[in-house]
């Protein structure tokens, strides 16, 4: 066979190899790669196609409307509980006034019975109601301490006080079998009232007493504030 017979016997074989091989991958569906990405499709259990979710992506995509629901619900909920919040505390302290020197005048008593007790009166002078909270802070004269209160004088609500109206808080001077140590003679007092929160403020009112003055030992002892001169005393 000549060259020449041989070279166009080898072309017409490939062309015919190309073609067959072109026809075969037409028949299978295959296409060239271009570069872009279809997104793979997963078939559910009922035979309904859904587009896959990526990978990473468990929950799926928020929209801008679940976000902005989201948000505005907490934003809601915080100002609603600071709303609550705020107006119950303006609703619980407005109107209420502290009874102070600057709106009670408070007066000093002996009595015969019982034995070395003083009647405090705190009369409310102002034009508003007040309440006396918790008890006196009495400050006699070279006394070391703030005497103690008698806790089974608590009574169940503050003494409140309207204009004109007054509280009352009885004091044990001295033990009447003369058991207390270290009595003297105090002609000196300065009465001192508590807050709402039971803190003693000022420097205290200076009260009246008797030009003798009186004795007071170490069983010196206050009530709480009273409504009734009686209790007080008793």
């Amino acid at each position: 066979m000549t060259n020449t017979a041989f070279r166009c016997r080898t072309a017409l074989l490939t062309a015919t190899f190309a073609a067959a091989a072109s026809l075969a991958l037409t028949a299978c569906g295959t296409s060239t790669d271009t570069g872009a990405k279809s997104t793979p499709t997963v078939v559910a259990d009922n035979g309904v196609s859904s587009t896959a979710t990526p990978k990473g992506n468990t929950g799926g995509t928020k929209t801008d409307a679940d976000t902005t629901a989201s948000g505005t619900d907490a934003a809601v909920s915080k100002s609603g509980s600071t709303t609550a919040k705020g107006s119950t505390g303006s609703n619980t302290t407005s109107g209420i006034v502290t009874c102070t020197g600057v709106n009670t005048k408070v007066t000093a008593q002996t009595v015969s019975r019982p034995l070395n007790h003083l009647l405090l009166t705190a009369k409310n002078t102002g034009s508003k109601t007040c309440y006396l909270y918790g008890y006196p802070a009495l400050n006699f004269q070279d006394a070391q301490s703030v005497p103690p209160v008698y806790k089974d004088s608590q009574p169940q609500a503050v003494t409140t006080l309207r204009p004109g109206q007054s509280g009352y808080a009885g004091v044990l001077l001295s033990a009447a079998d003369g058991s207390g140590t270290g009595g003297y003679t105090a002609k000196t007092l300065s009465v001192i009232f508590q807050n709402r929160a039971l803190d003693f403020v000022g420097s205290g009112v200076k009260v009246a007493l008797p030009s003798k003055g009186v004795y007071i030992d170490s069983s010196l002892t206050t009530t709480y504030w009273l409504t009734n001169p009686e209790d007080a005393l008793n």
